[in-house]
């Protein structure tokens, strides 16, 4: 019986390692359909309208101004998730005091009653499979084989984590993807349209398929995104993770909740001019630890006070 179950689990781990080779395929998904969508919008369609002259060529020149910034902004974003280490528990970490751990702490659960822990602190979570234990808002990703600082969840469209150090650089991959995707379904609405048309339409069917095929794959984006990111501002607003929006839902009051301006300056930052880009300004950086939850805060306005 024993055999059994090691064997189900070694199957269940190599299904989770296999989940990281499906990414990369992901990767390739996400550049080519930002090849086809460049394709129809550059290089078919406004592209040419350029030395047409008169108003036409004004309106293409600012689409296409409008759409290589917020691509530029959009892929910056994605490989600024991808190749950022989302958060990983320092070796032999501990936390500070004996008195930084209650039982009002949401996250102590069931899955400690049966695990080693520090003597000391009773209350830890301890990872058996990291052999360590787990800081506050940490959790093991199966798929990483690894505990991720604050997780939100694992993505395999960019083949990583999204913990405490890339979770802003995903918020905004979303934003510039929604932006982009709605804005080529209105570039392309009028293009699309003309397909239902009894007229003789422009172009090699090659073009034509092209164009065709980004306004569906744009407009069936810019729909799903739209609900992935309102779902994750409202999660910012709260302070909350995915992970951790199931444990908000059981305490009377959730000890993260700094209220909306700090819980999105903690995920943000202090600095509005790094909001919109992919980076923080070296006073955030210097606020990391507090921003990765490495401490046990002792009352739960500590963290108000580092942000």
């Amino acid at each position: 019986m024993y055999r059994s179950g090691a064997v189900m689990a070694w199957n269940v781990f190599k299904f989770c390692t296999a989940l990281r080779g499906l990414g990369s395929i992901m990767i390739l998904l996400v550049l080519g359909v930002v090849g086809v969508t460049y394709y129809a919008v550059v290089i078919t369609n406004y592209g040419p309208v350029l030395t047409d002259g008169g108003l036409d060529s004004l309106v293409a020149l600012a689409v296409l101004i409008l759409f290589h910034c917020l691509l530029v902004m959009l892929l910056w974003s994605y490989f600024s998730v991808v190749f950022t280490d989302p958060g990983t528990v320092p070796p032999n970490w501990r936390p500070l005091s004996d008195e930084e751990r209650g039982d009002t702490d949401p996250l102590t659960g069931s899955d400690i009653s049966a695990l080693p822990v520090d003597p000391a602190h009773p209350r830890i979570r301890f990872c058996r499979k990291c052999n360590q234990m787990k800081p506050p808002r940490c959790h093991h990703c199966s798929v990483c084989g690894r505990c991720v600082l604050k997780m939100d969840h694992h993505c395999v469209w960019v083949v990583n984590c999204v913990g405490a150090l890339n979770y802003k650089y995903f918020l905004l991959f979303l934003f510039y993807t929604f932006l982009v995707t709605t804005l080529v379904s209105l570039a392309l609405l009028s293009h699309f349209i003309a397909f239902f048309s009894d007229g003789e339409i422009p172009g090699t069917p090659g073009s034509l398929a092209t164009t065709f095929l980004a306004f569906v794959l744009n407009l069936a984006f810019a729909l799903s995104v739209l609900g992935f990111l309102i779902m994750h501002i409202s999660l910012v607003a709260a302070n909350t993770t995915t992970i951790e929006a199931y444990e908000k839902m059981q305490t009377p009051k959730w000890r993260y909740d700094l209220g909306r301006k700090r819980n999105f300056e903690q995920v943000f930052g202090m600095d509005r001019r790094y909001w919109f880009i992919p980076a923080y300004s070296e006073e955030d950086l210097r606020r990391m630890p507090a921003l990765q939850g490495l401490e046990y805060p002792s009352k739960p306005d500590l963290d108000a006070q580092e942000f």
